[in-house]
């Protein structure tokens, strides 16, 4: 077992990491428009750049590498993953053409890939059942913390010193900090935490895993729900950026730094406030939780359709704010739910699954999606077709908030039967293993089952 100072230091540690990934990958939004200028290209490419370049290669080695750490040295994979999402991010510098930065960013997404499941795994093994849902909310907390540090360092960097030097400036650093998770961090022992220090685990079958899965009406609700609202909120993110560069005339290092407040701060305030409201009113029953995250996401566009009709900037920006509190706001009540509908020895693979359609549909087809509205719109509506295909693409999230509403119906039953299905070990092949707590930030679940 490792000492406090320790884990406090690892999971310190860890967060610094996930910060770094997405800093690596939230910057190209607030540089899409001097690289549109620089190598000519068109909405679309831009889109696909943001997009389905990075989320395929980001999805697909998602389970791979989640089953690999469930076998290997998760410190090892970790140091790599970081090493090569960081160096391609640099290399995104040198780019010359939409080929080039096209491969860069393919490379970013296959580094960053090997981030989470290794994560997740080595948290549940540092922190007991009692310390590891605090552990997960601060690692969570990378999320908000990235996007912040990924629009005031690139935003100031680009407007002194160009698209270019700015990918360098946050990428360089995170191959120094590849080199201090592998030579600080240490392997745990599988289980420890819980009681079950064993390194031997049967592989469950993917084909059984999926059956299992979709017998659940309230799961597949929350995936749609959780993708869906992916859809509409990185397809606005990634593109805001843009539209206030070309509608407003605001310099990267201006618009930067009011992003970080009103995208990082939104964001940390959205995470806190979906764990609160959702234990605050909906503790002891998940359909309220579900309930609660259907509202919210509700009013995602409403609140986009009110920032962006201000002609003034800054009170547009403000207004801004609100729109990343709701969206951060679903985040980690929600697969803190999937958590509890997951049968508990194959709650890491769930969660690998859910991230895949979540990134692949949401993450990647949301910004492309944008950018083939925008430059359809663009004969007729010039400049402002950006602003018109943003708040198109957000109505997708009332589609979300209806799956959000009908998971609360059978979400009683279905986490029922998971727990049945784990206490009669129907599911064949597995075997007892460590509960990888990688749910959102919260102890919702863990005190229903309890």
């Amino acid at each position: 077992m490792f000492s406090q100072p320790y884990k406090r230091y690892a999971i310190s540690l860890l967060l610094v990491v996930y910060t770094f990934n997405f800093v690596d990958r939230q910057i190209l939004a607030l540089l899409m428009e001097p690289i549109k200028a620089d190598l000519q290209l068109s909405d679309t490419q831009l889109g696909f750049l943001s997009g389905i370049a990075f989320a395929v290669f980001y999805c697909t080695l998602g389970i791979p590498i989640a089953r690999w750490a469930d076998r290997g040295n998760r410190v090892t994979i970790i140091s790599i993953a970081l090493a090569l999402w960081s160096a391609m991010t640099a290399l995104c510098g040198l780019a010359t053409n939409f080929v080039q930065l096209l491969l860069a960013r393919i490379g970013v997404g296959i580094g960053e890939a090997g981030c989470s499941p290794p994560a997740h795994s080595l948290i549940a093994d540092y922190f007991p059942r009692a310390e590891r849902s605090k552990a997960v909310s601060l690692y969570m907390m990378g999320v908000p913390l990235g996007i912040l540090g990924g629009y005031l360092v690139g935003g100031w960097v680009s407007q002194f010193y160009g698209w270019r030097i700015a990918f360098m400036v946050v990428g360089v650093p995170g191959v120094l900090l590849a080199l201090l998770v592998k030579l600080t961090l240490r392997e745990p022992v599988r289980g420890q935490s819980d009681g079950i220090a064993t390194d031997n685990q049967t592989q469950p079958r993917l084909r059984e895993v999926f059956s299992i899965l979709l017998q659940q009406r309230s799961l597949v609700h929350m995936v749609a729900g959780i993708t869906l609202a992916t859809f509409a909120g990185i397809g606005a993110m990634q593109w805001i950026p843009s539209y206030y560069i070309r509608i407003h005339d605001m310099t990267t290092g201006e618009l930067g730094t009011w992003l970080a407040f009103v995208t990082g701060i939104g964001g940390l305030v959205g995470v806190y406030l979906g764990g609160f409201f959702t234990h605050r009113f909906g503790a002891d029953d998940e359909r309220i939780q579900a309930r609660i995250l259907a509202i919210s996401t509700a009013l995602m566009p409403l609140v986009l359709f009110v920032a962006l009709q201000w002609s003034d900037a800054r009170i547009s920006l403000l207004c801004l704010f609100f729109f990343n509190l709701l969206y951060f706001f679903y985040y980690g009540p929600s697969f803190s739910l999937v958590q509890g509908l997951a049968n508990i020895k194959i709650r890491a693979l769930t969660i690998a699954i859910v991230m895949f359609v979540q990134n692949l549909i949401g993450a990647g087809l949301g910004p492309q999606s944008v950018g083939l509205i925008s430059d359809a719109l663009t004969p007729s509506f010039g400049a402002q077709s950006l602003q018109i295909a943003i708040l198109i693409n957000s109505l997708v999230a009332l589609w979300a908030a209806v799956h959000f509403w009908l998971a609360g119906r059978a979400i009683h039953a279905d986490i029922r039967a998971a727990q049945g299905i784990h206490n009669n070990d129907q599911l064949s092949g597995l075997s007892s293993t460590p509960e990888p707590f990688l749910s959102g930030a919260e102890t919702i679940i863990l005190d229903a089952e309890k």
